[in-house]
């Protein structure tokens, strides 16, 4: 008789469809939240990934007060771009170009890279593609000059060629200083994108530095290695002057 007057216990656990109706309530949420993220696909996604490109290339930025410059083609902090024709190209050009190095050993040894949001700076050991104090081509610096005119005849940019050495003045009867020499090694590659790649001498412009533009402190000959470079920046044309 005391077992009859026992309380009857409701089973533990939830009932089978409330487990169900959690899951569908689960999968719905997830469904609206996925609507929610294509509806907002703008442009945040596209700038953090160019900020994540600038960082991994080694984008760099101008030091006003300091005794040396780590040498971009212009002033400018850490910008997002915007998803525009322009910059959807500037991304296909660096990433043919980081591709382009990553092909090649002596490339990846000698050649460096450096976007901005106004182009995309190629920097050249010097000792790729000249001797010391010499202006003449070596062999090995058509691989990267030959580089240099596909990516001219394939994108609509130009470039400015750009000569650096180090602090070590240069005295000879052919260059009489570093301003000659660096001038001289800029328009010897100019030059040669112009006879060979058929370019429009109206997209080049040859410059020389001489050593007033430094990456590093000359303090040693490591140093004075890295700042001898040839320089080639490819900018989006300019209606007016350079």
């Amino acid at each position: 008789m005391a077992r009859q007057q026992e309380e009857v216990k409701c089973p533990e656990g939830l009932p089978g469809w409330l487990a169900t109706f959690a899951d569908l309530m689960s999968l719905l949420l997830t469904f609206f939240v996925l609507l929610l993220s294509f509806a907002n696909m703008d442009i945040q996604k596209f700038q953090d990934m160019m900020g994540s490109i600038k960082e991994a290339f080694g984008v760099q930025v101008m030091r006003k007060q300091a005794d040396y410059i780590a040498f971009s083609p212009s002033q400018y902090e850490r910008k997002n771009v915007a998803l525009d024709k322009d910059s959807r190209l500037l991304l296909g050009m660096i990433l043919k170009i980081k591709a382009m190095i990553d092909q090649d050993q002596e490339l990846k040894k000698n050649v460096d890279i450096a976007p901005d949001d106004e182009g995309v700076l190629i920097r050249v050991d010097s000792g790729m593609m000249f001797d010391p104090g010499s202006a003449e081509l070596k062999p090995g610096a058509k691989k990267i000059l030959d580089h240099v005119i596909k990516l001219l005849k394939e994108h609509n940019f130009d470039v400015i060629v750009r000569g650096h050495t180090d602090d070590v003045p240069v005295r000879s009867a052919k260059y009489p200083s570093n301003w000659e020499l660096s001038a001289a090694r800029a328009a010897a590659a100019l030059r040669y994108i112009v006879e060979k790649g058929g370019i429009n001498p109206s997209r080049l412009k040859a410059v020389g530095y001489a050593g007033t533009r430094p990456l590093v402190p000359n303090t040693s000959e490591a140093n004075r290695a890295i700042n001898r470079r040839v320089e080639f920046y490819f900018h989006r044309p300019r209606v007016e002057g350079w």
